[in-house]
């Protein structure tokens, strides 16, 4: 029986490489999106005529909306014999110190990147006996910096999440992370400000989506890796050079 993984936010970006990767290896997909319907669209009908002995279907989800969050594991599992991989990987990113987050932005960030993936861990531990779970983090749960408070924090909560399923889920689901840095530019910036952010790293370049990929490769092979978290950050974990 081929294996199903669910990406959320899966229709662009890292979620639309991701879906290639797995797609290339024999993947059925399960393609989450909120407001992207063109682009998963587009998505899931060239995977389909690229690998045509492999499924690919569409789910849309509004993460914040916690009936629709609860509707998507069922709906996967209704049009998917299993699921076997669960990849939380949608996020939202916005800027703003602690004195300047409003309620709204608190919440905003907090439900998408951190009670979204809670939930759909939660109910694909209650629905498959078997399956991994893989959560994207990011390299900013190192640090205590604030110009995204929230984001940060929502990023650190999910982190804990991360351990605490491993342990509770073992050893039939495996919990880990990934925790990306410098490696796409936002959809309003170019290369040149990517090479800018990436100077001051370890690595001195940006990571792109290679070191991601291998990441994900990496967790899918080592069948006895649980509550860990990979950095695809060239270092930036480490601190900066200068």
């Amino acid at each position: 029986m081929q294996k199903t993984a669910l990406i959320t936010g899966a229709s662009k970006r890292i979620g639309k490489a991701i879906a290639q990767l797995l797609a290339s290896q024999g993947w059925n997909v399960a393609i989450h999106f909120n407001r992207s319907s063109a682009e998963a669209k587009k998505l899931r009908d060239a995977l389909r005529q690229q690998f045509p002995q492999n499924d690919f279907d569409i789910f849309q989800a509004n993460l914040m909306d916690e009936s629709e969050i609860q509707q998507l594991i069922p709906a996967v599992l209704k049009r998917f014999e299993s699921l076997d991989l669960l990849i939380n990987n949608a996020s939202v990113f916005e800027p703003s110190s602690l004195k300047e987050t409003s309620l709204e932005l608190l919440q905003r960030q907090m439900t998408v990147n951190f009670q979204a993936p809670f939930l759909l861990c939660r109910d694909l531990a209650k629905a498959c006996e078997k399956s991994m779970i893989i959560n994207f983090v990011d390299t900013r749960i190192t640090n205590n910096r604030s110009n995204f408070a929230a984001y940060s924090i929502s990023k650190k909560a999910l982190w804990e999440l991360t351990k605490m399923a491993a342990l509770e889920f073992a050893p039939n689901i495996r919990v880990n992370a990934i925790a990306p840095g410098v490696s796409l530019p936002p959809e309003d910036k170019d290369e040149k400000y990517l090479w800018s952010l990436a100077s001051n790293i370890p690595m001195q370049k940006p990571g792109g989506l290679e070191p991601i990929l291998q990441s994900i490769d990496f967790i899918l092979a080592n069948d006895h890796l649980t509550g860990q978290l990979l950095f695809a950050d060239g270092g930036e974990n480490l601190g900066k050079n200068n």
